[in-house]
């Protein structure tokens, strides 16, 4: 039996919606029926009443939500133990952050924090969008930096979670330039001719938030799919060589379009892109006692915001 299995059952219990929790665990709906089956078929009996709404438990699910309760605590207690004796110091704090944000934003925003909050010892943890939103869930990090947007809400709950805005990031389409400093290939393409696309994996968070983009286009886009990753960084590397157009973060490729390796895949006027928030979440010092050191940190930052927007 995997643990996530009990979390998502008590999930359930407490929200008795299968899509309110599904959005919680972030996972899909359908996922998420399947794992409370598998646990279900562990079980050996029905623990969920589908015949009722909202959702109830059968006697057997109470007596399972309950011990769970007690299990889960164990567990989370067992591995605060077990985090002591690692080699991550007290006085060190521990980010999640996806893999883009870890190259771009992160090391900027730490010099910029310097002033403010001195020295920071810090622990990344680089993984994709929804795999650190699960290390902030689970208690693996103190806080998560991540991005947000609008047709892509990260869903976590407010009353457990808080998040400071922290900057704005904007996605855009870039390609090598020709001998001549235009682009080598143009959206939208034509049906005769469509322009080779270098794609994030699906499931990706920014191929949701790209694929949103292309949506909003008022004009057909014709596209190639010639090449597809998780990463922004290999994405960047593709188009440099002039494989294709890439939707880049525009913090990714300053330094590439500053000495022209690479060029915007669009006129100006066209509005091929997708702006995103960047943000820091923690789960607030209600639910779990915060490391020392991640608290004073979350509040220097906020006070930095703050002082910002007076000044602004």
């Amino acid at each position: 039996m995997d643990t996530k299995w009990l979390e998502d059952f008590v999930s359930l219990a407490e929200t008795r919606s299968f899509s309110r929790s599904a959005q919680l665990r972030h996972i899909t709906q359908p996922a998420f029926s399947r794992r409370i089956q598998s646990l279900e078929a562990w079980a050996g009996t029905d623990l969920v009443d589908r015949s009722s709404y909202p959702t109830r438990l059968t006697p057997a699910g109470q007596t399972l939500y309950e011990q769970a309760l007690e299990l889960l605590h164990t567990l989370q207690t067992t591995r605060s133990m077990l985090r002591q004796h690692t080699a991550v110091a007290k006085d060190t704090i521990e980010f999640a952050v996806p893999h883009t944000l870890a190259f771009t934003f992160y090391p900027a925003w730490l010099s910029e924090l310097r002033s403010v909050v001195g020295p920071v010892k810090s622990r990344l943890i680089a993984l994709n969008v929804h795999d650190a939103v699960m290390r902030l869930t689970e208690g693996s990090c103190d806080l998560l930096l991540t991005y947000h947007h609008a047709s892509q809400p990260i869903q976590l709950d407010t009353d457990r979670y808080e998040m400071m805005s922290l900057s704005q990031e904007v996605v855009l389409p870039f390609v090598k330039p020709d001998a001549r400093g235009e682009p080598l290939y143009r959206l939208p393409g034509l049906p005769t001719d469509p322009v080779p696309f270098l794609a994030y994996a699906p499931g990706a968070y920014l191929s949701r938030v790209v694929d949103w983009v292309l949506r909003q286009s008022a004009s057909p886009v014709c596209l190639d799919r010639v090449y597809e990753t998780d990463t922004s960084e290999s994405l960047k590397a593709m188009a440099i060589e002039g494989h294709g157009v890439a939707f880049l973060p525009i913090s990714a490729v300053r330094q590439a379009l500053g000495d022209g390796r690479l060029v915007h895949a669009c006129a100006p006027e066209d509005k091929w892109q997708g702006e995103l928030e960047i943000r820091l979440y923690r789960e607030r010092p209600a639910g779990r006692k915060s490391k020392r050191v991640a608290q004073a940190f979350w509040d220097q930052v906020q006070r930095h915001l703050a002082a910002q927007a007076v000044g602004q």
